[in-house]
């Protein structure tokens, strides 16, 4: 084999031939067998098993393939359990334990630990005392006999000594398999039973339980995830049967685990970040307290999306609160800012947010308020409305060009403006792309006027005290994926900054206005391929929040970046006047060092080829002078060609791309609502395919 040969012997090569011979097993087996992940703790010289049923680590665990990765990563997709061969010479203790511990973080089930019994170290007794813990047998199998100087002798002698332990009661084999048997028993009954004693015991977010009942068809068991995918149990075949299927199948994560993975399920780099922080501090509380990965995500976050604006970071555990923590920061700096005489605490909860009908911003209570009632999406008893919503334009790729949909509201005074069908659209799916988010060149065309118009009319005729702008900046993500015209954002911005104040402030600083809080929770952190959203509209936020991508879907954590001012806003005499909100787990150390972990992948990964090239079939080479001048050029991972053609399918109303995201409008042909059209769509595709898509149901168009 040459050695070109040898490099293109991928882990998904490989990977494939493993599933491919195992499924050939399968299929010729007459009756029960085993198909174990054997991985070497120490001492492999001596140590022979049957070809057909295991698969070997030689060398140890974290010895390379021939792409270079380690055998515990390259096996990882597959998901056997695990036999783990411990060491039973000096170190031997050390090295079985250091083996184990790598399985672990990576997932793997280890069913049983087997060694050579040595009467000297006796490291099987430390080691079965050890793994009687952890609930892992541990069988001492007779050394082999001295290696003869004689070959043919010595195989002679090897295959007497393999015979004795096979057949030999004392040796612990019989009972090693009959372990194995009641282990695998155990799991599949575990996987059976999992739907039955869900429907009784979870309450599932955003589900209404009425419509699920406990049948194999209606819950998705996930037995695992690594990277893109889910391993889910089939429980639609019957165990015993003669079909040969798979019980476990792969299921592509189409959301993202609600939009949450950075690097894939399961990545052994974050899972080992979360292990240096768990064991250095496990969880510490923060205040007037400080450490690394807290102090260090701080600043990175500053000194990337925060560049230029932001100077302070507050930590929470989700987007939620991180938005309710941004709501409290926008209200006090606005009315500290624009004091007034009488009822302060009147005047307070009478104050009300500008936004955009489809927002979302959590489920908590004061983000909930934050968005439109009129949506159906909040039926909370205490949901109080408070503010005014626009309807916003919104970008869609159809028949490969890009077109500006205007909602009824803004229709006819952009008719009476002038404004055309050629105002509209952009013909070009690369070129269209880049024109319609060169936000800078559209700020002077007929439509940002009249943009500029509708929204100060609008905002004339609000009798409610607006303090905040709350946007989801490009993309309004849980509210269908509406991509929205980033110029109606622009200038919505600029409008809320430049109109006279209610009352005379009390003093000036660098923002002007009203606070503008920019929800990235969805869209930042290179989403939409871009550190922040703020390079597109060519416009800071006052306050800025980031979570999801941010810990790459290991762990829960949301950052509230502020600018100094807003933060001075906090600052008195008085404890009351401190922001008091908090949580058991701020700034967990934990999250906070997965967070670190995840910025410095995705830095690396902005430098890599494959982003590189992603990004060049999108925006081309781009020239010196523009790149020097600090040129926005949006682009999206997904081919130009392929959503071009997408946009063209007689099925499909729409297509819209940035970044990471890919978002399809299809003609459901008058079925009725959206969510029941995505489940039947789901249980009817489920498990036909080896590698089915998840699918997110996205609000009517």
């Amino acid at each position: 084999m040459t050695l070109t040969h040898i490099q293109q012997v991928t882990d998904g090569v490989l990977v494939n031939a493993i599933t491919n011979r195992v499924s050939s097993y399968a299929k010729d087996a007459s009756g029960a067998g085993h198909v174990y992940v054997e991985t070497a703790g120490g001492n492999y010289s001596r140590w022979r098993t049957p070809s057909r049923n295991l698969i070997s680590t030689i060398l140890g665990v974290h010895s390379p393939t021939l792409s270079g990765s380690t055998q515990l990563d390259a096996y990882r997709p597959l998901f056997l359990p695990t036999i783990l061969i411990g060491d039973s010479r000096l170190g031997g203790i050390s090295s079985t334990i250091s083996t184990y511990e790598s399985l672990l973080l990576r997932g793997y089930i280890v069913d049983a630990v087997l060694l050579f019994r040595e009467d000297y170290y006796q490291n099987w007794e430390y080691l079965a005392s050890y793994f009687a813990e952890k609930d892992v047998p541990v069988t001492a199998i007779p050394p082999p006999p001295t290696r003869l100087p004689s070959p043919q002798e010595d195989i002679v002698s090897l295959e007497k000594y393999y015979k004795n332990i096979s057949e030999s009661e004392s040796s612990g084999l019989s009972q090693v398999i009959a372990q194995l048997t009641e282990r695998h028993e155990y799991r599949l009954d575990e996987l059976d039973s999992m739907p039955a004693r869900t429907h009784t015991r979870i309450w599932w977010p955003f589900v209404q339980h009425s419509s699920t009942h406990p049948n194999p068809e209606s819950i998705t068991v996930i037995a695992s995830a690594h990277k893109d995918y889910f391993s889910v149990y089939n429980n639609n075949r019957a165990r015993g049967s003669e079909d040969t299927e798979s019980l476990l199948g792969y299921k592509f994560d189409g959301s993202a685990s609600w939009w949450t993975q950075t690097l894939g399920h399961s990545n052994p780099i974050l899972t080992l970040a979360a292990a240096r922080a768990a064991g250095r501090y496990g969880h510490v509380l923060f205040p007037q307290s400080t450490h690394l990965p807290a102090l260090n995500l701080a600043e990175t976050l500053l000194a990337g999306p925060g560049k230029g604006w932001a100077s302070r970071v507050f930590y929470t555990d989700n987007g939620s609160t991180g938005m309710e923590v941004a709501l409290k920061m926008a209200l006090r700096a606005y009315t500290k800012k624009y004091p007034v005489d009488g009822d302060a605490g009147d005047r307070a909860k009478k104050l009300g947010v500008l936004g955009l009908k489809g927002s979302y911003h959590g489920d908590t209570i004061g983000v909930m308020n934050a968005c439109d009632a009129g949506d159906g999406v909040y039926t909370c008893e205490w949901h109080e409305s408070k503010g005014f919503w626009f309807d916003p334009p919104s970008l869609t790729l159809q028949q490969g060009q890009i077109v500006i949909t205007l909602p009824s509201s803004l229709q006819d005074l952009a008719s009476r403006c002038g404004v055309n069908e050629k105002d509209l659209t952009w013909i070009g799916t690369r070129d269209s792309l880049s024109a319609a988010y060169g936000v800078d060149k559209r700020l002077d065309t007929a439509l940002a006027q009249v943009y500029k118009e509708f929204i100060e009319r609008s905002l004339d005729n609000i009798r409610t005290e607006i303090a905040a702008l709350v946007l989801e900046p490009l993309v309004m993500g849980a509210g269908g994926m509406v991509f929205v015209d980033p110029l109606f954002q622009r200038v919505l911005v600029d409008v809320v900054r430049s109109r006279p104040p209610p009352v005379k402030p009390s003093a000036e600083g660098r923002w002007s206005g009203i606070p503008v809080i920019f929800d990235e929770v969805f869209v930042g952190t290179y989403r939409m391929g871009l550190q922040t959203t703020s390079t597109v509209l060519g416009v800071h936020p006052d306050i800025s929040v980031y979570a999801k991508m941010l810990s790459g879907g290991l762990v829960p954590l949301a950052t509230t970046l502020a600018r100094e001012e807003i933060f001075e806003a906090f600052v008195g005499e008085r404890k009351d006047q401190a922001l008091l909100h908090g949580h058991s787990y701020t700034a967990y150390p934990v999250a906070c060092e997965v967070a670190n972990e995840t910025l410095r992948q995705i830095s690396k990964l902005t430098e890599s080829e494959d982003w590189m090239n992603a990004r060049r079939k999108w925006t081309g080479e781009a020239p010196a002078d523009d790149l020097a001048a600090g040129a926005v050029r949006v682009w999206s991972f997904w081919d130009p060609e392929f959503v071009d053609g997408l946009s063209k399918l007689k099925s499909v109303k729409g297509v819209m791309t940035l970044g990471c995201v890919l978002a399809i409008k299809i003609d459901d042909g008058g079925r009725g609502e959206v969510a029941d059209f995505y489940t039947s769509l789901a249980q009817s595709s489920r498990f036909r395919l080896t590698k089915d898509i998840g699918l997110v149901p996205l609000k009517r168009s």
